[in-house]
Parts: C-alpha cells; sequence; structure tokens
C-alpha cells in the first residue's frame, strides 16, 4: 500500500515538472 502511494505520489510530481516544462 505504502509503496502503490509512494508511485502516485512520483507520477503525479513528474506530470507536474512535465506541465511546467511544457
Amino acid at each position: 500500500m505504502l509503496l502503490k502511494d509512494s508511485i502516485l505520489l512520483f507520477i503525479s510530481s513528474l506530470m507536474l515538472i512535465i506541465c511546467v516544462l511544457v
């Protein structure tokens, strides 16, 4: 469960970074 949460957090932060760059 904790692993899934950290993966979701990682993905959302990655998308945020991509949105900022683009």
